[in-house]
């Protein structure tokens, strides 16, 4: 069974950029971190440290304990996953934060892809499937649902690798779909049996 890591080397993965992973601590905390194999040094200047997939998951297990409600005063960035409780915000400041993030995640993508592509997901997206597919279409300035307003909701389905992408009407899903090829998801239309509502279903591409 692997070791858990020391409470030092928790708030260093804690404190991980949530889109790149880039972790910042002392030079022994980060070695130690890269033998454990949960996190590595990048090969090109400044070589900086990023979690791999399995400090990643380490991450996710801090995150699940209990938070104080006020999470948005964090300053973490979460994209819009499309809900009457998310906050309307569609501001300058906004706006910038998801461009900024979306600029991390190519970046990411080019520094831990095996072929530096930045136009197919990487393994972040892939654990993150909701909030990968959701950053996308923000990105790209869909609408998401947010305080009655209607929009794209992404949701996540029991199948590996996919999420739901649902719209208020045909126009609107087709807009997201092409939107989410661009950004180097598979995407399909399908109908909903009980409902017979459309949506998409998506999943990160590999090739």
């Amino acid at each position: 069974m692997t070791r858990p890591p020391t409470a030092a080397q928790r708030r260093v993965i804690d404190a991980a950029d949530p889109v790149t992973g880039r972790i910042k601590g002392s030079e022994a905390q980060l070695e130690a971190l890269v033998k454990r194999g949960m996190a590595f040094r990048h090969p090109r200047p400044p070589h900086d440290h990023f979690l791999t997939p399995a400090g990643h998951r380490v991450r996710e297990t801090v995150e699940a304990e209990p938070e104080p409600p006020a999470t948005q005063a964090t300053g973490v960035f979460a994209a819009h996953i499309g809900s009457t409780e998310e906050a309307a915000d569609t501001g300058p400041a906004r706006t910038r934060e998801v461009h900024s993030a979306w600029q991390g995640l190519l970046e990411l993508r080019r520094m831990t892809n095996p072929d530096g592509a930045a136009d197919r997901p990487c393994g972040w997206e892939r654990t993150h499937l909701v909030q990968a597919a959701a950053l996308a279409l923000e990105a790209a300035g869909h609408p998401p649902e947010a305080g009655g307003s209607p929009g794209y909701r992404v949701r996540a389905t029991p199948q590996p690798e996919a999420v739901a992408v649902h719209a208020p009407d045909g126009e609107t899903l087709r807009a997201c779909a092409i939107t989410l090829e661009r950004a180097g998801w598979q995407a399909g239309e399908y109908t909903e049996p009980r409902t017979r509502a459309r949506y998409l279903l998506a999943s990160p591409r590999r090739v």
